[in-house]
């Protein structure tokens, strides 16, 4: 379970609150202090108790207590924290004795809450489970688990629904390729099907035929014992091998089996030894980080989840042996069955339980969004931070925090939970989803401890439903998908909410204005997203919620925003977009780290560089810019620049671009006109990405761009260059991976030099744009061009594509045709892996020269390229 990690991030919140505001907390500060300790050393039982919640009901119940005493904790602290605040604003004459009875009911309330935790203490022993960490390491339950999971290949299933293309897939990997001893795996989520698929292909009659004599099936399991798997394939094994590893479950297991020391008493020696006659192993897990690391040259096959038609035909081939209309059965028995179907919760809870403990508070927290909803990224990594999900390894170390949360993400991704959607040019998830089962899994275990409580739209709020069933005082987070009219309008009782999140679904025009309920009934809250919900106004009683740390508006058609939002002096997270204007109170918001407010209509000053803590600022306008003392935002490292693009006057350009002392600013997205680029030296010396957008500038940018030492990516898109040609030149952007060219209307031609941009892998750009040198970029492995299929020289080219047959050409490249969102059709082609295309065993080039070679194959397309825009000119 979760608990252990959500304790653990809710006592170190209380005790940064401890430091953070001491100011407030005079006279209940020793009392508060002993508290955190009290909760501290319960803590240190918590990781293996969370480990024997699932088999045991004593220590679940002992848990549940400390993750209630401790939200308790919370509680008080924070409510005395916002009403001392208040007596702070609201000062006259009785504010001195009102202060006092507050604290005395403060101290009052950690009193009884220590004495419950010693009452807590004292039953941990007296039901005799003081040695949490000793005893048995799986229950009897998981036990039987484990038991019904141990697979054996002669047990051949005979309904196999949709895993013909898997199975040939398979067989093609085992039976061909070169003659090294390769790993095959095999990743999916559990109760996908990949021990089903692995029997198939193990009885298959071409994997029997090539492999007559060798073949051994070995269970590993979550608590793999290697001495056990050796002696079960020892006893199968002669020569040219088959072995099937079924369900291993992580690297350090596949380190056991495979890579184990010589100086390790149990080892066997070379277990799996490399004899060059092609012998194969073949793996299941559920992690893709355990398919790569046991052999990084093969790629994983990566399983997809049955449809519910498919599923549905699964269970009627099982359940129904004689293969008739499931419809002349009773419907109760048919309802059961498609309950049953959609449900594997029993073996799916084996990856949630397999989880780390920082992982788990993570995956509960996707339970929040609606069914098959598209999750942005950046956005779910703001919302981790403000729920306190991430620590970064120290917790000053801001920065890091982002990217901590995408190591989170991607590790949730690789154990198959997360299913990812859309991924950036540079191979980063962008947007995800979870799978209706994993959703399932995380609802049921957010609703054991209170995690969470949604209101769906197709029943949103019924009136059958008690109010104080409906709102638990013990939820810590509701997202709402029904009318948020209706919601607004029914009583509230969670005072100590600490998110709310609202979706609309129906995209209704919610022309409810008044969201003073937020302001008087959720006063601790910290996460308020507000995105897609159309309101007219923001009230300014949204200020008094000083514990606020993430607000979202975007989306909303709010034009204007309260002065009382620079009271949110916990606010980390502001993102709006499209306001007339933004109040220039955001300067007293000393907490601010992620600031969005693109879409400004008016250019009004903005004090900003008091805002030392802030990272990522996007919507700045280039006035504003520069009235403020950008040295002064030290840990900024995004930085989105927007100007006054439709007009072209001089006094709407940007005149300099000196941000030389932005020494962590690494990206860096300006639109609108400049008057020119900024010389390389003043760019900021660690820049690894740069957009420029409708810039118009009139000299080439590359002679001073391409001398950025550290530039990675380079997006020039919109007009942003107004001549004809560009040229880079030999040892230009040392660096450089990504090159993307757009909507440059008037660039026809891009000459790169010998030697120039030598790490370039991926080239997106125009049709109407012809490049020379694109032979002579040897780690080139993707290639995108849009085309106007309006332009002459089009069906030419086209009708060459179409045409080109090169062996060489196709033994390295892939390539397709594609529309994008604009309906213009994209050319794209990209080289296959060397584990794919075989060649450099086959012609025995080393990997530098058959990089060289694959490059040289492309040339042909960009000369016939090059040679139809002269004919269509």
């Amino acid at each position: 379970m979760a608990t252990e990690a959500l304790v653990s991030f809710a006592v170190e919140r209380l005790g940064d609150k401890l430091i953070q505001e001491a100011k407030f907390l005079k006279g209940v500060s020793r009392q508060a202090d002993r508290l955190h300790r009290d909760l501290r050393a319960m803590q240190c039982f918590l990781e293996e108790a969370d480990k024997k919640q699932e088999e045991d009901s004593r220590v679940r119940n002992w848990v549940s207590d400390i993750r209630e005493a401790v939200y308790n904790a919370e509680d008080i602290i924070d409510m005395f924290i916002l009403n001392a605040q208040s007596l702070r604003i609201n000062f006259f004459l009785k504010c001195g004795f009102k202060k006092l009875i507050n604290r005395y009911k403060v101290g009052k309330k950690i009193e009884a809450l220590q004495l419950g935790l010693l009452d807590i203490s004292n039953r941990r022993e007296a039901l005799g489970i003081k040695n949490i960490g000793e005893g048995r390491s799986r229950s009897f339950e998981n036990q039987m688990l484990q038991g019904l999971r141990r697979s054996s290949p002669h047990a051949e299933e005979h309904v196999v629904v949709g895993l013909e293309k898997e199975a040939d897939e398979l067989v093609n990997q085992l039976i061909g390729g070169d003659l090294r001893r390769r790993v095959i795996s095999l990743v999916g989520m559990g109760g996908i099907g990949k021990t089903t698929l692995d029997k198939k292909v193990y009885n298959h009659r071409q994997v029997m035929e090539c492999f007559p004599d060798c073949r051994a099936w070995a269970y590993v399991s979550p608590d793999c014992r290697p001495r056990d798997v050796y002696m079960q394939i020892i006893k199968q094994l002669e020569k040219r091998y088959l072995i099937v590893l079924d369900d291993v479950w992580s690297c350090r297991d596949w380190n056991f089996l495979a890579k184990v020391s010589s100086n390790d008493p149990d080892c066997l020696g070379n277990v799996f030894p490399d004899g060059g006659n092609g012998s194969r192993l073949l793996l299941t897990t559920r992690d893709k980080d355990v398919a790569l690391h046991a052999d990084a040259r093969s790629t994983p096959q990566e399983m997809q989840l049955l449809s519910k038609q498919k599923s549905w035909n699964l269970f009627c081939g099982k359940a129904f042996l004689d293969h008739v209309d499931a419809d002349r059965y009773p419907p109760d028995l048919v309802q059961l069955g498609r309950e049953m179907v959609d449900k594997l919760m029993t073996v799916l809870n084996l990856s949630y339980i397999d989880l780390p403990s920082y992982l788990k508070p993570c995956f509960l927290h996707l339970s929040l969004f609606p069914e098959d909803y598209v999750i942005s990224t950046r956005k779910l990594f703001l919302l981790w931070i403000a729920e306190g999900f991430v620590l970064s390894a120290e917790q000053a170390d801001q920065q890091s925090m982002k990217v901590t949360a995408e190591v989170y993400l991607n590790e949730l991704i690789n154990r198959n939970l997360i299913q990812v959607v859309r991924m950036s040019v540079n191979a980063r998830v962008v947007e995800c989803r979870v799978h209706d089962l994993m959703r399932e899994l995380a609802i049921r275990k957010a609703k054991e401890q209170n995690f969470f409580r949604t209101h769906d739209i197709e029943d949103p709020l019924s009136s059958s439903t008690s109010n104080s069933s409906l709102f638990s005082s013990k939820w810590r987070r509701q997202s709402i998908y029904s009318d948020m009219e209706r919601y607004a309008s029914v009583e509230h009782n969670t005072p100590y909410l600490r998110s709310l999140l609202f979706f609309n679904l129906r995209h209704e025009i919610c022309r409810f204005s008044q969201l003073d309920f937020i302001g008087k009934c959720f006063k601790v809250l910290r996460v308020l997203d507000l995105e897609g919900v159309k309101v007219e106004s923001l009230p300014s009683i949204v200020g008094t919620l000083i514990h606020l740390r993430y607000l979202g508006l975007r989306h909303t058609g709010l034009k204007l925003l309260p002065l009382s939002i620079g009271n949110l002096r916990s606010l980390q997270t502001l993102d709006v977009h499209n306001l007339k204007q933004v109040p220039n109170v955001i300067w007293k918001i000393q907490n601010m780290r992620y600031l969005y407010m693109e879409g400004q209509k008016y250019d009004i000053p903005l004090k900003i560089d008091t805002l030392e803590n802030l990272q990522v600022l996007s919507g700045i306008t280039f006035k504003q810019w520069i009235q403020n003392n950008s040295s002064k935002l030290t840990c900024l490292g995004k930085l989105k620049l927007e100007g006054r693009y439709e007009l072209a006057s001089e006094e709407s350009s940007f005149p300099s671009l000196a941000m030389d002392s932005c020494l962590y600013l690494s990206k860096l997205d300006i639109k609108g006109h400049m008057q020119k680029l900024s010389e390389s030296f003043q760019f900021p010396p660690n820049l690894s990405q740069l957009a420029l957008d409708s810039c118009r500038l009139d000299c080439d940018p590359m002679p001073i761009l391409e001398k950025l030492p550290k530039l990675l990516t380079l997006r020039l898109r919109a007009e942003s260059y107004l001549g004809t040609e560009m040229h880079v030149s030999a040892n230009g952007f040392p660096q450089l991976k990504v090159l993307q060219l757009f909507e440059l209307s008037k660039v026809i031609k891009l000459n790169i030099e010998n030697g120039a941009i030598p790490w370039l892998m991926q080239l997106h750009c125009q049709f109407s744009t012809r490049i020379s040198g694109v032979d002579k970029l040897s780690n080139l492995v993707e290639v995108k061009i849009v085309i106007d299929s309006m332009i002459p020289s089009f069906s030419p080219f086209a009708r060459f594509l179409s045409t080109y047959r090169s062996r060489k050409y196709h033994l390295y490249w892939d390539h397709s045709w594609t529309t994008n969102r604009n309906g213009q059709k994209e050319f794209w082609t990209r080289r296959r892996k060397a584990s794919d295309c075989q060649t450099c065993a086959a012609t025995g080039l080393t990997s530098v020269q058959n990089s060289a070679v694959a490059v040289e194959m492309i040339g042909p397309i960009f000369s016939r390229w090059d040679s139809t825009q002269e004919k269509g000119s």
